[in-house]
């Protein structure tokens, strides 16, 4: 549809709206599936899973930049040509999913943050009062609360660099072909940090490993504007990469130790939800604040952001277990 499109409404219903109502409905139901089908092994499975994602955001811009630039293909053929190859790929995915069977009693996720004096397992109360009840139940859950929180706040500048990072370079001497390829490389080493924290996580700790994955992102993000070069802005783009890749992997990951695994599916599609707010907007006044402040502004701004939600994420990791050398 977006290939067809002649105006801006156009292009706003359908990249915009049905594309995002789209790519909802194919990410978050494979998230909890996986969540629920690996409880064991959450960290690692959710890398693998969501850092398919990530070898996409290496390929798309590879592909749109030869398409558009090199080709000389055209913005509507190159839209088709994206989704030629993109639909046998979903729909190879959407076979693929499939419900989780319910897990034993032993494997039900942690409740000792919720309101009250609930402990580490769920109770055979729980296993009988209504779905209704039990479903919205996670939402007054107050750990969830503030893991939900602390995300979306992070949210507000998760995403700048992806958008600025390659304005940045051409800024500071870049050619444009070359200044592209960061995003490249930042989505690449966002595969790794989607699936080695995840697999250090499930011995570790996921909300430990979110919470120190979130403020690595906040440093990196702070020391944005004193990478200048070439080399710099390299190794820049892989550690925010890594870093914030982390971030993406984990957080479903400590929803799964939240909520119930019959209503994984809930908790999961309401924290996305939350965030989605925020990755919505944060662009828009990152862009803002570089408008009127420059680069050195947008950088306090995307760390800040992060720094403050990984605070945030270490009150909800707290209340799960008080002791620092805990894994949680």
């Amino acid at each position: 549809m977006t290939s067809l499109c002649k105006q801006y409404y156009q292009v706003f219903l359908a990249q915009g709206i049905l594309l995002g109502v789209s790519m909802s409905l194919i990410f978050c139901p494979p998230v909890a599936v996986v969540s629920r089908r690996m409880p064991h092994r959450r960290g690692l499975a959710l890398g693998l899973t969501i850092g398919g994602s990530s070898i996409g955001g290496i390929i798309w811009p590879i592909m749109l930049e030869q398409l558009l630039n090199k080709r000389q293909l055209g913005f509507g053929w190159t839209m088709r040509v994206v989704a030629f190859t993109m639909a046998p790929l979903l729909a190879f995915a959407c076979i693929t999913v499939v419900d989780a069977p319910a897990p034993q009693a032993s494997l039900s996720p942690i409740h000792a943050a919720s309101d009250g004096d609930e402990k580490g397992t769920t109770s055979s109360d729980d296993e009988i009062q209504s779905k209704s009840k039990a479903n919205y139940s996670i939402l007054k859950n107050k750990t969830f609360i503030l893991l939900c929180g602390g995300l979306a706040l992070g949210y507000f500048g998760l995403f700048t660099p992806v958008f600025f990072v390659t304005g940045f370079g051409v800024q500071h001497g870049l050619s444009t072909s070359t200044a592209f390829y960061l995003l490249s490389g930042l989505n690449g080493a966002s595969f790794l940090g989607r699936v080695i924290p995840g697999f250090l996580a499930d011995r570790y700790g996921h909300f430990n490993l979110c919470m120190l994955a979130t403020l690595a992102a906040g440093i990196v993000g702070f020391c944005w504007t004193a990478a200048t070069s070439l080399p710099g802005l390299a190794v820049w783009s892989l550690a925010y990469g890594f870093s914030s890749g982390a971030i993406m992997s984990l957080q479903g990951a400590c929803v799964g130790k939240i909520a119930h695994h019959r209503h994984q599916g809930l908790a999961v599609g309401f924290m996305m939800g939350s965030i989605a707010v925020t990755a919505l907007v944060g662009p828009p006044i990152s862009g803002q604040i570089l408008a009127h402040a420059g680069y050195l502004a947008l950088s306090m701004w995307t760390g800040a952001t992060l720094v403050v939600g990984a605070a945030i994420l270490a009150a909800a990791r707290w209340r799960l277990n008080s002791s620092v050398t805990a894994t949680v």
